[in-house]
């Protein structure tokens, strides 16, 4: 896939991890896309270096989906957790 695709698979996790995880963030709707975007990069990174299951197949393979999403999640937690209450 390329970057252009990470960023807009990024882009989408990140919403999906704000709606799972509904609340108030700290930095906002710019700050939680971020985190989705770099959540997906680094959920793409470990499904392929721990897991061992690559997810540079395709923009719409489910593993590729669910590692960003989880990455996302992760991220948003931690941002959360950091810098701010998590609900109010």
């Amino acid at each position: 896939m390329s970057i252009l695709s990470w960023i807009i698979l990024g882009l989408l996790s990140g919403a999906i991890a704000k709606l799972l995880l509904p609340g108030k963030d700290p930095g906002g709707l710019i700050v939680t896309t971020l985190i989705g975007v770099a959540g997906s990069f680094i959920g793409g990174w470990l499904s392929s270096e721990i897991l061992h299951k690559s997810v540079d197949v395709g923009f719409f393979d489910l593993p590729t989906w669910i590692a960003a999403i989880a990455g996302a999640l992760v991220l948003l937690i931690a941002y959360r957790l950091v810098f701010g209450k998590s609900r109010d």
